[in-house]
């Protein structure tokens, strides 16, 4: 029996024919083309792929960060539902005509969990450079792709247009990777590392 199944991140978002078993590869990117939502062919250095690719890459990163959270299960939870999120954002992202992804309350979620962690923590004095924990390390990775992410959503949105509270989205969860990975090393009992000239 055959099956057609669209692929958001496999694939770049081709509706690939399946048989009895699902093919990883199918030659269709050979050419340095993929398919967007919808089947426009783009080049692999679009600024639409550029955007997907960052937030896709953001995500690989917080499933990382989820691993080394074993011991702390509100904070895993709440890396699954922004992972969701991201999903979301990278379909809407791959495709040339707007569909739903984040909302305003999506955005105030994240100034909550920012707000809960930072409660928790010392006042900020310095810069800190990224590391301590392992996990806040990676919280620290997180929070430099999510800017990266930001910098070519905003890339886009300056050519074609991208819902607002995707740019707002993004913009918050960098903001709380940075606490994150404060609250990480506050959990693991490890000093953030102060700037120091």
């Amino acid at each position: 029996m055959h099956l057609f199944v669209q692929s958001l991140y496999l694939k770049a978002f081709v509706a690939i024919r399946l048989s009895d078993s699902m093919k990883i590869y199918t030659r269709h990117g050979d050419t340095g083309k993929t398919s967007l939502l919808g089947g426009e062919r783009v080049y692999k250095n679009d600024l639409r792929v550029n955007a997907y690719g960052d937030i896709d890459e953001l995500n690989s990163h917080l499933g990382l960060a989820a691993t080394k959270a074993d011991d702390i299960e509100d904070l895993k939870t709440s890396i699954l539902e922004i992972q969701k999120h991201l999903f979301q954002i990278g379909a809407a992202l791959a495709s040339p005509t707007p569909r739903p992804s984040v909302s305003e309350d999506d955005v105030r979620v994240l100034e909550q969990l920012i707000d809960r962690a930072t409660e928790k923590l010392a006042p900020l004095q310095s810069f800190i450079l990224p590391g301590g924990s392992e996990l806040a390390a990676q919280f620290h990775v997180c929070r430099t792709v999510a800017r990266r992410a930001e910098r070519s959503i905003v890339a886009l949105h300056q050519q074609h247009p991208v819902d607002e509270h995707i740019i707002k989205y993004v913009n918050r969860l960098s903001d709380l990777m940075f606490t994150w990975a404060r609250f990480a090393n506050h959990m693991r009992g490890v000093a953030d590392i102060l700037w120091q000239t």
